[in-house]
């Protein structure tokens, strides 16, 4: 079988059982990861290197081929003939190549359908700031951003910009102008890219992922200057999101970046994705809220008290983790079991389920 017919039958299987991620190597069975278990397509031989040089050329053009033979890496996205789109990576593992492609969603969903707090759309709403969704990989913070992206699509007349790698969701324009940048195909950086939205007229700039300090200060710049920024970052907490951000520059520029982030910041929202009593997977989530504390913790070099500010602040907006999660176990929709586990404080969870 080519690798364009297996493949055609495995993004089939990937949309019939509704997966989100389908892996591909050589030695091994095509997998998929359906409600955040992996599940071997045992049905399938054992992928061959035959199959994934096919798939390889399927995924990359040319000049990307070339770029992964230096860097044995590669990220890409993939239209299947379907209409089905995929965010792909191409990694090498002991010498052999492996393939990870995440299913991305062809309409975007709205903050109810992905059972996210309603509070987000405050957020998309704000005319300028620096806002963030942050999370391990694999728990919907693409999906997040997409959505308050798209809410101010359908009820603001603004110029948005995103800058991605790769892109992802293909935003369709309703009120607002939308450019979609991907890095490596129109731009040669997230860095390079976001100083350029000051002379684009941008509103709202949309920055698939805080990789490095330069993205960084280019995104609180651009937040200080009147423009709404929506980015992502890899980390559990949002206490966690402030520290990886300051401790990412040097020490003599970090005094700099505290004040602006400090004055910048609207919010930082913390999602993982929880394995739900009636199948799928449903969000528990954190939220602080930049309010004048929140402010002076983080310019007094007090971050270590953020989680407590969280934690005593319902009442003005902020979202505590594991009240999150034990809301989702007093409606039945996670078991305590699941609870504990996604708990980044089980002890202080036991004592509220």
């Amino acid at each position: 079988m080519g690798a364009a017919t297996l493949l055609d039958e495995l993004v089939d299987i990937v949309m019939k059982e509704s997966a989100s991620d389908l892996h591909l190597a050589e030695g091994r069975h095509p997998i998929i990861r359906v409600s955040g278990f992996l599940i071997p397509l045992e049905k399938y031989a054992p992928l061959t290197a035959e199959d994934i040089k096919g798939f390889f050329a399927l995924f990359l053009p040319p000049e990307s081929q070339q770029e992964f033979l230096k860097k044995k890496e590669s990220n890409f996205a993939y239209a299947h003939k379907s209409g089905s789109r995929f965010r792909g990576n191409l990694f090498e593992s002991i010498g052999r190549r492996a393939i990870a492609l995440r299913l991305i969603p062809t309409r975007i969903k709205t903050f109810e359908e992905l059972n996210l707090p309603p509070v987000l759309a405050e957020f998309s709403g704000r005319q300028q700031g620096f806002f963030l969704v942050v999370g391990p990989a694999g728990q919907g913070k693409s999906t997040t951003l997409a959505s308050m992206i798209e809410l101010i699509n359908q009820e603001r007349l603004e110029h948005i910009i995103t800058i991605e790698d790769p892109i992802e969701f293909l935003f369709t324009p309703a009120k607002s102008i939308i450019d979609q940048r991907e890095v490596k195909t129109d731009t040669p950086d997230f860095h390079t890219a976001l100083w350029g939205v000051f002379r684009q007229d941008a509103d709202v700039i949309m920055v698939g992922e805080m990789r490095e300090p330069d993205t960084v200060a280019a995104a609180v710049t651009a937040a200080e200057t009147g423009h709404l920024v929506l980015s992502t970052l890899h980390t559990n907490t949002a206490a966690q999101t402030v520290d990886r951000i300051i401790d990412s520059f040097p020490a003599e520029s970090q005094e700099q970046i505290r004040i602006q982030l400090s004055s910048s910041l609207i919010g930082i929202f913390s999602q993982r994705l929880v394995p739900r009593v009636k199948g799928g997977l449903i969000p528990a989530y954190e939220l602080l809220l930049n309010n004048n504390a929140v402010a002076n913790l983080i310019r007094e070099k007090r971050t270590h008290e953020l989680n407590a500010v969280i934690e005593t602040s319902s009442e003005a907006g902020m979202i505590d983790f594991n009240r999150s999660l034990a809301e989702l176990v007093r409606k039945g929709e996670i078991t305590p079991e699941n609870a504990t586990q996604y708990s980044t404080n089980p002890r202080a969870l036991e004592r509220m389920i």
